[in-house]
């Protein structure tokens, strides 16, 4: 298996709608709860009707009780309008000293959602001001948890 990827040294490289769906995970970090970590992270999808849904990462004191930016969005999405499917999903963090990716439990619910829905979309990976993109958030995790 061989992993394919975009890269871009800078978002304003990326097509409109992309740049666009990386700003509103930008704007997103700043609703994150993140007392404990200091590392705020914002995600936003694009449904298939063009609307944007964002998410952040909260932290708890009951420590694994947090939940990351990624999976806020998608369960939230789940509960609201999944017949309105997500087409590509942005990450961004503050700080942002690199490209933020997402932790091995929301590759797996990432994979979850696209097996769910029917539907591959692309996750766009952003930070200090570049951005990685796959075009299947499955391919950010190619041993998946099956039952």
């Amino acid at each position: 298996m061989t992993l394919e990827y975009e890269h871009y040294d800078s978002i304003a490289d990326m097509t409109s709608e992309d740049r666009e769906l990386v700003e509103a995970a930008q704007r997103a970090c700043e609703g994150a709860i993140a007392t404990y970590s200091h590392f705020h992270v914002g995600a936003a999808a694009r449904l298939e009707s063009g609307k944007i849904v964002t998410g952040s990462n909260i932290e708890s004191e009951v420590y694994p009780a947090g939940l990351c930016a990624e999976r806020t969005l998608l369960y939230h999405h789940q509960a609201t309008s999944p017949e309105d499917r997500i087409v590509a999903l942005a990450i961004a963090s503050e700080p942002s000293h690199r490209e933020c990716y997402p932790c091995g439990q929301c590759r797996q619910v990432l994979h979850d959602v696209e097996k769910r829905q029917g539907l591959d979309f692309k996750v766009i990976m952003s930070g200090a001001g570049s951005a990685s993109v796959v075009n299947r958030a499955s391919d950010l995790l190619p041993f998946t948890f099956e039952l």
